[in-house]
């Protein structure tokens, strides 16, 4: 009997921190864009093409504006400035690319901004491992190089 109230009560801590943590992040599933998604836009000149921000220090994909990472308050204030250029309904895809998103501390204080700005269709782009293994090694385009 103790080995079931054991696991019954792991099982529950378990599912309170996944709650919890899908709780914290300030985007939602659907706010996150698969890199193929986001490809097929670029690739496509018809489809109305989104901002794309690069908000860490991986390389730059192709149409992004580098705003560095925005851990630094300066850079964080740099994408402040941008967004309040656009209207709130415009398409936003940001993105760092630096490691999994459980480590970055890049993608949390820029999607906080998009929200307390009150914009309605931002994007994460969804780089699970980093820039390179999700982006560059298989094969979507890169901004030239200057």
């Amino acid at each position: 009997m103790k080995k079931i109230n054991c696991l019954a009560a792991t099982m529950i801590l378990v599912l309170v921190s996944i709650i919890t943590y899908a709780q914290t992040e300030p985007w939602k599933t659907g706010q996150l864009i698969e890199p193929k998604d986001l490809v097929a836009i670029l690739n496509n000149p018809s489809s109305p093409q989104p901002l794309i921000f690069n908000i860490g220090p991986a390389g730059s994909i192709k149409n992004a504006t580098d705003i560095g990472p925005v851990s630094k308050k300066a850079n964080l204030d740099k994408l402040k400035l941008l967004l309040s250029k656009e209207k709130t309904d415009r398409d936003i895809v940001i993105y760092c690319g630096c490691c999994p998103f459980k480590n970055c501390p890049n993608i949390r204080p820029a999607f906080k901004l998009l929200n307390e700005m009150k914009f309605s269709n931002q994007k994460l782009l969804n780089l699970t491992q980093n820039l390179k293994a999700d982006w560059i090694d298989k094969g979507y385009p890169m901004a030239p190089r200057e």
